[in-house]
């Protein structure tokens, strides 16, 4: 049966628990007061998600095994999303081929939407729609849509947005819910089969594999710390282009971007740890962070509380006390070092 769900944040983290479930990791990258409102609709084919945030920050997309994913921005007049180290604006789509990760990152408060679909059905709907066959399954790729379709294509996605947020009760209509999944594939299709792709340079190719590099070698090394110099030789490349690679798909360098990481795990580390047995100052230590007022004056800046009212702020489920936040531990303690 269709579903339907409307949620609004004011904690990152319950968000990007939210957008696990969507196949999208989440970091703030900016200081402020966060909010966030993110609606999931799921319909017998497509998987629907839209969300909208106050706050910059950097993600990291996920196309399922087997489904593709359509990845777009619909704010009116909002600053340009970067996508695979791409500009993405308003009217172009990023089409994820199945089992693909796209890193990206926003300057300011933004809008963006996405849509799963299986490449076997949409393949067999394109044959039946457009008499060819569409390539849904080999690389990634930008593709500007033809105006008349795209615009089709984003009336409808609103159209669904509202619903879900105004009559949510209507997705419970078989009829209804069908008729309006149908309408989408068919702009999808249309967007897709006469869009203009947009060329991918050999060294935009390059520079997405310098990302997935880097994001390897960061999961292989949690055990001590992790010098900049180790991570140019792991990857194959000298500083300079890291730093650019970096800058491209994460819009932060990678110190910055390490160090931005690490808040965020200490910071789940600290709501999921007992505060009976846990303190600030090993939790912290743990992560890699040694000038502990430093570090107590940027979560401060950055999440807008202390880290001992982290510590002590009541979980909405058990806390799986010390060994759940070590494991996380593991995966941070590669502190990096210029």
């Amino acid at each position: 049966m269709p579903l339907s769900a409307v949620s609004n944040f004011v904690d990152a983290h319950a968000y990007e628990a939210a957008l696990r479930g969507a196949s999208t990791e989440f970091l703030i990258s900016e200081k402020g007061d966060f909010r966030a409102e993110l609606t999931l609709i799921d319909l017998p084919r497509l998987r629907i998600r839209c969300g909208r945030e106050s706050l910059s920050r950097i993600s990291h997309v996920r196309a399922p095994a087997g489904r593709g994913l359509l990845y777009f921005m619909f704010e009116a007049g909002q600053p340009a999303m970067h996508v695979g180290g791409r500009a993405l604006s308003a009217g172009e789509i990023v089409v994820c081929a199945p089992g693909s990760t796209q890193h990206g990152w926003t300057s300011a408060p933004c809008g963006w939407g996405s849509i799963s679909y299986s490449t076997v059905e949409l393949a067999a709907a394109a044959r039946a729609i457009v008499g060819c066959d569409l390539d849904l399954v080999s690389v990634t790729y930008l593709v500007r849509p033809d105006p008349v379709h795209g615009s089709r294509l984003m009336n409808l996605f609103e159209i669904a947005e509202r619903l879900a947020g105004g009559t949510p009760d209507v997705f419970a209509c078989p009829d209804i819910a069908g008729e309006l999944e149908q309408e989408l594939i068919h702009a999808m299709i249309r967007c897709l089969n006469e869009g203009t792709p947009v060329a991918e340079g050999r060294g935009a190719r390059h520079h997405s594999k310098v990302i997935d590099r880097f994001e390897a070698v960061l999961a292989a090394n949690r055990g001590g710390p992790l010098y900049l110099a180790d991570i140019c030789a792991a990857t194959g490349v000298s500083e300079r282009t890291l730093r650019v690679c970096c800058h491209e798909h994460l819009g932060l360098g990678p110190i910055q971007y390490l160090r931005l990481r690490r808040m965020h795990l200490v910071r789940q580390a600290l709501m999921l740890a007992e505060p009976k047995s846990s303190t600030v100052t090993e939790i912290a230590v743990d992560f890699g962070f040694c000038e502990l007022g430093r570090f107590s004056v940027e979560y401060r800046a950055l999440f807008g509380e202390s880290p001992s009212t982290s510590l002590h702020r009541l979980p909405d489920g058990p806390r799986p006390g010390r060994r759940a936040w070590a494991a996380a531990g593991d995966q941070a303690r590669g502190a990096v070092a210029g």
